[in-house]
């Protein structure tokens, strides 16, 4: 069951990333080693920032795939997103929600959307860092929230 629910969630991921190239584009294939993080502004201030590497797409303009490297222990601001945002964990415990909501913890392989313009608290439960690969149809903006 685990196996088939991880097969849907690449399948719609894959969906996403098709949708998002021309038709033209070579296949690709990158190894993790040569992922290029940036950076995103993204700080909480005491761990450090959320750092990002495009695997399709153009995160700063529109539909894009783009992994994002969470320090361990980060704790975001209350923040919204312009468009919905869908993610996969790669590595480490990661948990999204609303201010005040009891943590789900999202390990390794687990799945999480987050509605776009619904105020959130992201993060990295781990001591480690958490890497997730997250798929939007717009642009990636980190919006604080008052």
């Amino acid at each position: 069951m685990k196996r088939a629910c991880l097969s849907l969630i690449a399948a719609s991921l894959l969906a996403s990333a098709a949708s998002a190239q021309p038709q033209d584009q070579i296949s690709v294939s990158v190894p993790t080693v040569q992922l290029k993080y940036g950076s995103t502004g993204v700080t909480d201030g005491v761990h450090g920032e959320v750092k990002a590497a495009a695997a399709y797409g153009d995160n700063a303009h529109g539909a894009h795939g783009t992994f994002l490297k969470m320090p361990g222990g980060f704790v975001s601001p209350l923040h919204t997103h312009t468009s919905d945002e869908w993610g996969v964990i790669i590595a480490g415990v990661f948990a999204n929600g609303k201010p005040g909501n009891p943590d789900i913890l999202l390990p390794a392989g687990s799945y999480f959307f987050q509605k776009a313009g619904e105020a959130h608290v992201s993060k990295c439960v781990s001591e480690n860092e958490c890497i997730i690969f997250l798929s939007q149809s717009g642009k990636y903006d980190f919006l604080p929230s008052k």
